[in-house]
């Protein structure tokens, strides 16, 4: 059996919900023609992904208009076991006043230092969950 056959795969209602439990996530995007990952703090706005960047942030500037890959997880190191959440979407900074007004609203408070007052939205096309299955190989097969 091989790693990807043993993953479990969990509903979009599901992966929604786990995702909700963790503050922080990993933001993949493409910079310089390379991959580049970036840690952000961030909330979701029905199955989009909602974080905040500052006022010419070459990363804000980077990953606004980009497709890009969103990923949160819980992994426990002792059992073995855990999940994981991908988005998967396009990027978009927010400059309507009244969309920024309301996603304001939802508590997204960046813990990087300095004034962060730029909405990005993830706007997500498609949601993947999976699950390393608890419990050792031979119960598995």
């Amino acid at each position: 059996m091989t790693v990807e056959q043993s993953m479990e795969h969990f509903s979009e209602a599901e992966a929604l919900a786990l995702a909700e439990t963790v503050p922080v996530g990993r933001i993949v995007y493409s910079r310089y023609a390379l991959p580049a990952v970036f840690i952000v703090n961030f909330k979701l706005d029905g199955r989009d992904i909602i974080f905040r960047t500052r006022k010419g942030a070459m990363f804000g500037a980077g990953v606004a208009g980009s497709v890009v890959a969103f990923e949160v997880d819980r992994i426990d190191e002792q059992a073995h076991d855990g999940w994981m959440v991908t988005f998967l979407g396009r990027a978009k900074l927010i400059t309507d006043p009244a969309e920024q007004t309301r996603l304001g609203r939802l508590g997204v408070e960046p813990w990087a230092p300095g004034e962060r007052n730029y909405f990005i939205k993830v706007i997500t096309e498609r949601i993947v969950g999976r699950r390393i299955p608890h419990g050792d190989d031979d119960e598995a097969e």
